[in-house]
């Protein structure tokens, strides 16, 4: 993926900064977001050009290219697909410097005719997202002169699988509930590891996929919030607290959900990792302009003036800013997407003779995760677990113990 440092951690600076700001079970995708505001960066003026490009967190001069770099590098990777789409009134005169700056065929036209062009919008939306995300997020009104949209999804199958199971916690948020487990072993132990964050610490376990695209899961101390631990996990991925992986865990309780056991075994193994965690699918729709401030918008949501000169002459102003996103964690892989718009046992006596080391990692209670490009450490998608997938007695279970 070619594109520059700066920009992976400007990327990943924004997701550490929305993170805070969500609530309750969610999914969200700064990438889906931060190539937007870096073209409309590209095209403002005054107040709201500083704005955007304080939220991209690159010079506004430099922000068009880089969004350009951005999108040709996530085009490049495999298991993503993504794209820009730009659709204006007939009667808008772009101007043609910040136009050429799009991908090539993002051009279209709003006709006038609202049901016409919603869903001319939501079928662009479903077929870039491959059905994940059925419908544009942005209204489409007689006022709106340009929609400004992105689109991401990502999809990965797990180098190695789990197996289905019932989870049954004991205490916490999911006591008494049966929800769909996943459960696997390997003898990979750096797989995992335990961070010591500013706020606590946090168990991360990396679930790898077969084309680089990973997903992270997240365990914070019960008394870390949502963006406490999610803020931590773009911390590790930049390298920027200690992080004690997997093989050189202490015996005991040895992080959140964490523990390393010694017990007496009838034969001889290497130590193994036994991961448990839970299934989920998730939705989020996220209102941009809630937090303007986060994404620069604070100005460029004035419509008393125009603040996007470098785009047209006419006054624009951003009517609405809005996010639809979507997660499923599975037994055999992982899928994301989200579409950005701006609108505007045995038998026997055993004989005990050898000791072996397991390390049991236990994701029962609420959760966050992050998507992540092994190679650049992008964050694809963020992400907190709070309603996970029911365990359906009706459904087939290969537990699939060893």
């Amino acid at each position: 993926m070619g594109v520059a440092k700066a920009t992976i951690r400007a990327v990943n600076g924004l997701t550490a900064r929305w993170a805070p700001t969500v609530e309750g079970g969610t999914v969200f995708s700064a990438p889906g977001v931060w190539p937007l505001l870096a073209l409309l960066a590209d095209g403002a003026g005054g107040t709201a050009r500083d704005e955007l490009a304080d939220a991209v967190g690159l010079p506004a001069d430099r922000a068009g290219a880089a969004a350009r770099e951005f999108l040709s590098g996530l085009a490049a990777l495999r298991g993503l697909d993504s794209a820009v789409g730009l659709w204006t009134k007939r009667t808008l005169e772009l101007r043609e410097a910040w136009r050429a700056g799009l991908p090539a065929g993002a051009h279209g036209v709003l006709t006038g005719d609202a049901g016409a062009d919603r869903a001319a919008l939501d079928t662009w939306a479903a077929q870039r997202t491959g059905g994940l995300i059925k419908g544009m997020p942005v209204q489409v009104t007689d006022r709106t002169e340009l929609v400004l949209a992105g689109a991401l999804a990502m999809r990965t199958r797990w180098l190695r699988p789990f197996h289905e199971e019932p989870l049954c916690p004991e205490t916490g948020p999911w006591g008494e509930r049966t929800l769909l487990g996943l459960w696997r072993r390997s003898e990979v132990l750096d797989r995992v590891g335990v961070a010591d964050t500013a706020h606590g610490f946090v168990t991360e376990l990396k679930v790898l996929g077969d084309n680089a695209l990973d997903v992270h899961l997240l365990l914070g101390e019960e008394h870390m919030t949502p963006g406490q631990v999610l803020a931590a996990g773009v911390d590790v991925l930049g390298r920027r607290c200690p992080v004690v992986p997997g093989p050189r865990l202490p015996f005991g309780e040895a992080g959140p959900g964490l523990r390393v056991v010694r017990e007496r075994s009838t034969r001889p193994r290497p130590p193994v990792l036994d991961v448990t965690t839970a299934a989920y699918d998730l939705t989020g729709s996220h209102d941009l302009l809630e937090r303007h401030a986060l994404f620069g918008l604070t100005t460029a949501r004035d419509d008393r003036a125009g603040h996007f000169p470098g785009v047209s002459a006419f006054p624009l102003a951003v009517g609405s800013a809005e996010q639809a996103a979507m997660a499923r964690f599975g037994a055999l892989g992982f899928e994301a997407a989200a579409v950005t718009a701006f609108g505007a046992a045995g038998a026997g006596i055993p004989q005990l003779r050898w000791l072996v080391t397991t390390v049991e990692a236990r994701y029962d209670r609420p959760f966050g995760f992050l998507a992540v490009h092994r190679h650049t450490r992008l964050v694809l998608a963020a992400g907190w677990v709070t309603d996970p997938e029911p365990f359906r007695e009706d459904e087939e279970v290969d537990l699939g113990r060893t």
